[in-house]
């Protein structure tokens, strides 16, 4: 899709141009089926009912060889395949990070330092930012972080829902911030600059938004020693059982990883460098064999590598599914409408009036996603980009107001938000009483401070940025009828 439709020649359904919802509709529907009904969260499912709204949608289509012709272009988009790769090496290299156990150290530590109760839950905090800032994956660091900080907290005198708010809030942190997350990547591919043939870079981003990432997280550790739980607790055999000094040696690969993303502003030399040191550091320590790195048993092949890959590929789907679905909306022309719709407004007309209208408009695609947040922002970026770009905001800051939004109150909404559900899940099976969606909600409280300072940074300016080599915004041009909505190009 490097060139697409413009109103006058938009991909045309039977009842009109609202019937182009209907791939999107059955995709939320999947959504709540399974996060509400069910009670179960896999991308898999969710990649599902993508494909699934798709065949719905292309039979409403006054032209279905158009309406799959749109959706390929979706799928095969620059931006689409860049996540894709990206995604897959991201997948062995959180897979390394799990199976070397630097959860475990992290636990190991707590117990040197006899921290339990209310500290305990600024540690839980604390490690698994830095978890979740390694694997770049908040799914993914929830499923590792929860089996060990969970218990161990619990019986060190920490507030159960507090507790697991910390643990969310420390997966959400790092795939806020992280620049191997996907939503990162989404943010930054997705906010084009109109002075060069380029999209924001990785790096830079990450950069800028630090101040706001630590403003929230520095309001969190505060808020969780207040409210995190007892004052002292005792040391049980749960913390010897799951810790693991050698853990530690991996934030040597995590530093070094970090470092050459934020340095070389390149994601695939980054990960390289993680993969590679990381494989010698877990191997020189004794952490992982040769086998934990690749194996065959009874034919079946295995090791951190593969299983990496297998556990990317549902991810992978939902994404390409969802490339489609905005391929179709876009020769729609509903991300056209939705634009001019926000531009044309009376809060497009100024630097923090478009920033508010990326702000409203990424948290409502956000909660109707259920608080998959990469989806929200692959549908909703190129509008915010549209938005941000007419009044002359950075492309950073254009990513930066998105993702944070995406990442705030909107992604978890009690009984739609994928993040309570798995949270809810994983404490279950523990000797405790029953955790509210709503305790579970106000005990989240990054999102919910992010959010805040976010609002803040709108309505003060801190952190606005322009394009412009003068730093101060472009003239805001009149808005055609006919505008085009371009496809991001690949990650620089």
């Amino acid at each position: 899709m490097t060139e697409h439709s413009s109103v006058s020649q938009v991909l045309r359904f039977r009842g009109g141009w609202v019937v182009s919802f209907v791939p999107l509709l059955v995709f939320l529907a999947t959504c709540v089926a399974y996060f509400v009904v069910f009670k179960a969260f896999d991308m898999t499912a969710l990649a599902m009912g993508a494909f699934l709204g798709l065949l719905a949608g292309a039979l409403f289509a006054r032209d279905y060889k158009g309406f799959w012709d749109a959706a390929l272009r979706g799928f095969a988009s620059p931006a689409s395949m860049t996540i894709v790769a990206i995604l897959f090496v991201i997948g062995m290299y959180s897979e390394l990070i799990k199976v070397s156990q630097l959860s475990g150290g992290f636990v190991w530590l707590a117990d040197a330092l006899g921290v339990g109760g209310a500290a305990f839950t600024v540690f839980t905090f604390i490690a698994v930012c830095a978890v979740s800032m390694s694997t770049g994956s908040s799914i993914g660091t929830m499923f590792t972080a929860f089996p060990i900080f969970f218990a161990a907290g619990l019986t060190l005198g920490s507030d159960p829902a507090m507790l697991a708010g910390a643990i969310l809030s420390g997966a959400i942190f790092g795939d806020n911030l992280a620049p191997v997350s996907d939503t990162t990547i989404i943010s930054a591919s997705t906010q084009r600059f109109r002075h060069k043939d380029a999209t924001a870079d990785i790096g830079g981003v990450v950069k800028s938004r630090l101040r706001y990432a630590l403003a929230a997280a520095g309001v969190s550790v505060v808020l969780f020693a207040i409210l995190g739980g007892s004052p002292t607790g005792a040391t049980t055999d749960i913390l010897a059982e799951n810790s693991n000094p050698a853990g530690l040696w991996m934030l040597i690969p995590v530093a070094v990883m970090l470092a050459a993303a934020i340095i070389t502003r390149d994601i695939f030399k980054a990960i390289t460098v993680g993969l590679v040191l990381g494989t010698a550091t877990a191997l020189a320590t004794g952490l992982i064999g040769w086998p934990d790195v690749l194996n065959v048993t009874e034919g079946a092949p295995g090791g951190y590598l593969v299983t990496g890959i297998q556990g990317i590929l549902g991810t992978v789907a939902l994404v390409i599914g969802v490339f489609g679905i905005m391929g179709v909306l876009v020769e729609a022309g509903v991300l056209t409408k939705v634009a001019s719709a926000l531009i044309r407004g009376r809060l497009g007309n100024t630097p923090a009036g478009a920033e508010a209208s990326i702000a409203l408009g990424i948290s409502a695609f956000t909660v109707l996603f259920g608080g998959v947040n990469s989806a929200s922002m692959i549908t909703f970026g190129p509008v915010a980009d549209e938005i941000g770009a007419r009044v002359g905001l950075h492309p950073y800051r254009r990513s930066n107001i998105m993702d944070c939004f995406a990442m705030g109150l909107s992604c978890i909404v009690p009984f739609l938000s994928a993040f309570l559900f798995v949270g809810a899940t994983l404490i279950g099976g523990y000797d405790i009483p029953e955790i509210s969606a709503g305790a579970l909600f106000a005990g989240t409280l990054y999102p919910l401070t992010l959010t805040l300072v976010m609002i803040a940074s709108i309505i003060f300016g801190w952190g606005r940025r322009f394009e412009a080599a003068d730093s101060t915004p472009t003239k805001v041009p009149t808005l055609e009828p006919a505008m085009e909505i371009a496809e991001p190009v690949a990650v620089s």
